[in-house]
């Protein structure tokens, strides 16, 4: 066995990345205070052919040192939207027949263990401020709120890991509805 070299991969042109066609799925950024978790959001779409990131409030946006430094190019590549109201951008997405699901730890979540995607529906996944999580108005109004399932003793990941675990569940889910 050995490891792959970097032109080996057959990696996508930015413009090839730009005109395929992306999964049904959108990520909305509430209020995410750091720039760095940004940048890693961009990474993550962009690894995982997300439709789009919608910027949402006091969210950091590019052009921005920090989103450069962890999306390593991605944010030129993946679509994305500032909008100053999380809660305008939701009722657009619903609009658009998104499924709206808030990732946060609630009373009536729905388990990443049990969530069910369903072929032909579009996904708008909602990730929130570190400190303060999804906005209270947006888990109240979403379809679904989902956990993520933790053991250990801080029940608290950083949004970037929680980004990257749920958009795994979604393309494995996606690959398999296939």
């Amino acid at each position: 066995m050995r490891k792959i070299k970097n032109e080996e991969l057959n990696r996508l042109t930015p413009e090839q990345f730009k005109n395929a066609e992306k999964l049904p799925v959108v990520l909305v950024m509430d209020d995410v205070r750091s720039a760095m978790n940004v940048g890693s959001a961009f990474r993550t779409s962009d690894a995982f052919f997300i439709e789009k990131i919608y910027l949402a409030g006091i969210t950091a946006k590019p052009p921005h040192r920090e989103i450069n430094k962890t999306a390593l190019g991605a944010q030129d590549t993946v679509s994305w939207e500032h909008v100053e109201s999380v809660e305008a951008c939701i009722a657009d997405l619903k609009n658009l027949n998104y499924q709206i699901v808030a990732v946060e730890q609630a009373d009536e979540s729905t388990s990443l263990l049990d969530f069910k995607i369903t072929k032909g529906t579009k996904y708008a996944f909602v990730f929130g401020n570190e400190v303060f999580g999804v906005s209270d108005q947006i888990v109240e109004n979403a379809d679904t709120v989902l956990e993520i399932p933790q053991y250990g003793t801080k029940h608290s990941l950083n949004i970037s890991v929680s980004i990257g675990v749920v958009l795994w569940d979604f393309v494995s889910q996606q690959k398999r509805l296939s």
